[in-house]
């Protein structure tokens, strides 16, 4: 099996490399694994995260290991471009690097220069060499926000080398009861319920977002419906609210800001009543243009999560592609989450649905009744805006647990 594991990791950089002559992203991949040089530590505390998502989860944990470990070297390495390129220069890391392909010498080699007296891995991303070199050198292995499921490779009959990957891990903090339970079917015991860490990392947010007083002069007097990293089918189902809903205001998060698609966004929104939030920052837009304004489009990176302040109901792109984005952001400032139909693999999402408090739809129409029933009662909303926080607050404290365990767990068993 680890012969075909190999096989797998090798074939997987060809594709990558192919893919790198006409994609930006795979292009990134190659490119910065080809030129990076590793610092030596004499002892470091390695954090991992596959991309910016799993990043945002595991902060709370980074930054509160560094804070009780103020003298303890941080490493930080990323899978996925969209993670380094945002975060390779976070305060929170002395070295941030892409994860080498994994492979034994590749494995030798990073943890030769990096020396982590501590490994930390966030939600996903197991890999054999790396795991079996930090088993190997004694070093305690950590999984925090873990997920498991029925169908991952784990449980599967073909599975045995992921399993023995498990096998690896010191502890495994968990978000729900089932993966637990999974584990132990697996006997697997190392693992304690501690629930999601991005409950901690979007309340802390919520309590000091970022201000923007040219948003704030877009939404005075008004109520406000917020999008969040939306795609085309979602801006599609939007463009027809918006032009019902004459007396709301929306802002529109696109995921992706680059010109042709901010471009075709606007063309399915009124004529005249969509700006872009780079033209109000340009100062090129003036008080009278934007008071007639009925949409704002965020045409750059890092301000969605601090905007859901400014909102009374969120929606949520995502949910008609591979999956949702981030729903705790706005839940976390009490907004109603509304999102597409492909939200069962995030247990967060289906905990809102099932207290409703998220709401999944299927089409325009359903966006309408949505909509129409979330407004109908402002106090009804108010009511439902105050049960959303709870819920998130509630959650909150995975952190502290984790923090109370790490570095101070036994070595793990040897294979």
């Amino acid at each position: 099996m680890l012969l075909l594991y190999n096989l797998g990791v090798r074939i997987y950089y060809f594709l990558i490399y192919i893919t790198s002559a006409f994609n930006k992203k795979a292009s990134a991949w190659i490119k910065g694994r080809k030129h990076q040089k590793f610092q030596h530590f004499n002892s470091s505390a390695w954090f991992h995260f596959a991309s910016l998502g799993e990043f945002e989860q595991g902060l709370p944990v980074l930054i509160a290991f560094r804070q009780k470990h103020p003298d303890q070297p941080v490493v930080v390495t990323f899978f996925s471009p969209s993670g380094y390129e945002i975060r390779k220069n976070t305060p929170y890391a002395d070295a941030v690097y892409y994860l080498p392909l994994d492979t034994a010498a590749n494995a030798r080699q990073l943890l030769d220069a990096i020396n982590p007296s501590i490994a930390v891995f966030t939600k996903y991303e197991y890999w054999f060499h790396y795991f079996y070199e930090l088993n190997r050198r004694n070093v305690p292995l950590f999984v925090i926000s873990g997920i498991f499921r029925p169908g991952q490779v784990f449980f599967k009959w073909y599975g045995g080398l992921h399993r023995k990957m498990l096998g690896f891990v010191t502890s495994f903090f968990v978000q729900d009861e089932e993966s637990k339970q999974l584990l132990a079917q697996l006997g697997i015991s190392n693992a304690e319920l501690s629930g999601d860490t991005r409950f901690d990392r979007v309340w802390a947010n919520a309590q000091k977002p970022k201000s923007f007083p040219l948003v704030e002069e877009f939404t005075q007097g008004h109520r406000v419906f917020i999008a969040g990293s939306t795609w085309p089918r979602d801006e599609e189902l939007l463009a027809h609210l918006i032009q019902q809903q004459p007396d709301w205001k929306f802002i529109i998060a696109p995921h992706e800001i680059r010109e042709e698609k901010i471009t075709a966004l606007l063309a399915l929104l009124p004529e005249g009543k969509a700006t872009r939030y780079s033209l109000l920052d340009s100062g090129n837009y003036g008080s009278k243009q934007l008071a007639r304004a009925q949409v704002l489009i965020i045409d750059n990176i890092g301000m969605l999560s601090s905007l859901y302040q400014y909102g009374q109901i969120a929606y949520i792109g995502g949910g008609f592609g591979v999956g949702i984005h981030n729903t705790l952001e706005a839940a976390a400032f009490g907004l109603p989450v509304i999102f597409g139909p492909n939200y069962q693999r995030f247990k967060e999402a289906r905990d809102l649905v099932s207290n409703q408090l998220g709401y999944s739809i299927s089409n325009s129409d359903d966006l309408q009744i949505t909509f129409a029933q979330l407004t109908q009662d402002d106090k009804a909303l108010q009511a439902i805006s105050q049960q959303v926080k709870d819920f998130v607050q509630e959650r909150t404290g995975a952190t502290d647990l984790i923090l109370a365990h790490i570095g101070y767990a036994p070595p793990p068993k040897r294979f």
